[in-house]
C-alpha cells in the first residue's frame, strides 16, 4: 500500500515535522459552519422548531451553561495551535505534552465543543442535527490524519493512539497488550 502524503497549505509545504491533513478538511469545515450558522438562524426565525425548548431555559441560564465550554474548547485551540504551529521541530515527531497528552485532536475537540456552545445558548434542534454530522466529519478527517502519522511514523503512533483518547479525555481504550 502506498504511503498517504497528506495535504500541506503552501505555507507549510517546507515544514518536515508536520504530517499532514485531508485535503478537504479545511473547505469541509467552511462548508459546515455556514451551514450550521444557516441551520441555527433558520430555526430561530423562521422554523421556530426549537421554540418551546427556548422558553423552557432562561437565556442567562443557557449562557451560563454554555460558558465552560466556550473557555474549554479557547484553551484546547488555543495551545494545540500554538504546540504545533508554534515552533518548528527538525522531524516529525509524536507530541505527547500539553493538550496531546489530554486528546489527540484538541483543536477538532475545541471546534467540537464551541458549536455544543452554541447550541446550548440557542437549544435548536437543527443545529444540534448538524452538529452530529459535524462530529462525524471530524472523526473521519482524525482518522485519515492519523493513518498518515501511522504511515509516517508507525508503531510509536499506534501505541499513542492506545494511550491517548481521540476526543474525549475521559475514554481511554484498554491496551490489549496488557
Amino acid at each position: 500500500m502506498a504511503e498517504r502524503k497528506g495535504y500541506k497549505r503552501k505555507t507549510h509545504e517546507h515544514r518536515k515535522d508536520l504530517g499532514g491533513e485531508h485535503k478537504l478538511g479545511d473547505i469541509g469545515q467552511i462548508i459546515l459552519l455556514v451551514f450550521f450558522i444557516t441551520g441555527l438562524l433558520a430555526d430561530k426565525f423562521v422554523l421556530h422548531f426549537s421554540l418551546p425548548l427556548v422558553q423552557f431555559l432562561p437565556s442567562y441560564l443557557r449562557v451560563l451553561i454554555s460558558l465552560p465550554f466556550f473557555v474549554f474548547s479557547f484553551y484546547l485551540a488555543r495551545y494545540g495551535l500554538k504546540i504545533i504551529f508554534g515552533e518548528q521541530r527538525e522531524e516529525l515527531v509524536i507530541i505527547k505534552s500539553g493538550v496531546f497528552s489530554i486528546v489527540r485532536h484538541p483543536i477538532y475537540l475545541g471546534s467540537i465543543l464551541v458549536y455544543f456552545g452554541f447550541i446550548i445558548i440557542s437549544l435548536s434542534i437543527i443545529a444540534f442535527c448538524i452538529w452530529v454530522i459535524i462530529i462525524i466529519f471530524y472523526y473521519f478527517i482524525s482518522r485519515y490524519e492519523e493513518k498518515i502519522l501511522i504511515d509516517k511514523i508507525g508503531v510509536q503512533y499506534e501505541d499513542y493512539t492506545r494511550e491517548v483518547p481521540m476526543f474525549i479525555p475521559w475514554f481511554r481504550r484498554k491496551n490489549r497488550h496488557n
